[in-house]
């Protein structure tokens, strides 16, 4: 556990990734547990692109817990961010008991400082809870020394959560037990199993959306029957044919799989009494463009995929990045005095033929999205081993407030 031995403050900084989920996680059996009704598959992607940073200082000097994100200090006593501080620090003084931890017995005592950022839109769509939740509980286990099963503390910050504790892809066994201790994430394959398979995420709109996911998971449960069926009916079979098409690198298979249950999801959004519409113009104009885009090639070369939110996220393989890019631009054009359109892995320009144009034969929608952002599958959270990438200062406060 680094220390500055002056201050006795004891500092870890940790990165975790951004989760896509291709068959959804969408409501809940257990709200304070945070138990879900039926089991998802994610794929992580790459921090070179998206991450969440956070640094957590633990000292003596601390008179409370304290939180800032984004730059902003927010609200320490909100009951998820309690449950997964509570939990850490039960299991640190479990493995001190046990005599496992190495572990100052007076430090699990201490108050927390903790910073944390992301390199992308928070709540806008773009699984940032998921991400924050993975990264505070992984860095809050290297400062408090604790080791094991940790995608079961995270899931008590954030559901998907769990599934950022890993690289690759990754599943969320929705478990049996009351308490949720089998209620955790999995390995299904490691990030280097599919290196041709890329990800490009649409950015549509960086607002906060209108109806959080908590609160809507909560009322489809309350009002859709369609979703009762999705979990009971249509789930299980899905989970075992996307771990096989994954398995065996079937892109026509993941794809189709990702695309229908991605529609089923926001088809159980606007079953839900009021209907929720997270999808607006632009995210259904994405839909048309990917079907007609691969029903002009009669094969299946792109997947989109939505979670809560309008931005789309697209699944191809890397021999069609090119070439889709071009589209998504030739379709969406950027404005021309606007910042960097495509963001992250580079993509060579290529030029569209007249035949492709025509066959997919929609108009051009100028300022639909505002960038793409370029990436694939990675790797899960790590120890950010730089001191000067820590956010906190030797006082323990923000280095940078926004």
């Amino acid at each position: 556990m680094p220390e500055d031995s002056g201050n006795k403050l004891s500092m870890v900084t940790c990165s975790a990734p951004v989760n896509i989920a291709v068959i959804k996680y969408w409501g809940k059996r257990d709200e304070e547990l945070i138990l879900p009704i039926n089991s998802s598959l994610s794929v992580t992607l790459h921090q070179d692109q998206l991450k969440t940073t956070t640094t957590v200082a633990c000292s003596r000097s601390f008179q409370e817990d304290r939180i800032w994100l984004n730059g902003k200090e927010e609200d320490i006593t909100q009951a998820r961010l309690q449950s997964c501080l509570r939990e850490i620090r039960r299991l640190a003084r479990k493995r001190r008991s046990d005599g496992e931890a190495d572990v100052d017995a007076a430090s699990l005592s201490h108050k927390v400082h903790i910073c944390s950022v992301n390199n992308f839109p928070t709540a806008a769509g773009l699984a940032s809870s998921a991400a924050g939740y993975a990264c505070l509980v992984y860095t809050m286990s290297r400062v408090m020394g604790v080791e094991g099963e940790l995608s079961v503390v995270s899931r008590q910050g954030s559901g998907s959560a769990c599934r950022s504790m890993y690289g690759g892809f990754v599943q969320w066994i929705m478990g049996q037990q009351g308490d949720g201790k089998d209620s955790l994430a999995q390995q299904v394959e490691p990030e280097t199993h599919w290196p041709e398979l890329r990800v490009l995420v649409l950015v549509v709109s960086a607002e906060r959306k209108p109806v959080g996911s908590t609160s809507g998971m909560q009322t489809s449960v309350e009002t859709s029957s369609l979703l009762k069926h999705r979990a009971d009916s249509v789930v299980p079979a899905r989970m075992k044919e996307m771990i096989e098409a994954v398995h065996k690198r079937d892109f026509t298979a993941f794809a189709e799989l990702t695309m229908k249950d991605s529609n089923q999801f926001h088809a159980t959004c606007l079953d839900t009494y009021p209907p929720i519409f997270y999808l607006n113009d632009v995210s259904h104009r994405v839909i048309n463009l990917v079907h007609r885009y691969n029903r002009h090639y009669r094969e299946t070369r792109v997947a989109y995929t939505f979670d809560a939110g309008p931005n789309a996220v697209i699944y191809t393989l890397q021999q069609n990045v090119e070439e889709f890019v071009q589209v998504v631009k030739h379709f969406f054009p950027p404005e021309t005095n606007g910042g960097q359109f495509l963001k992250g892995i580079p993509v060579a320009l290529t030029t569209l033929s007249e035949e492709l144009k025509q066959g997919i034969g929609m108009e051009p929608m100028v300022k639909g999205i505002s960038y793409i952002i370029s990436t694939k599958a990675g790797p899960g959270p790590r120890v950010v081993e730089d001191p000067s990438e820590h956010l906190l200062g030797s006082d323990g406060l923000p280095k940078k407030s926004a």
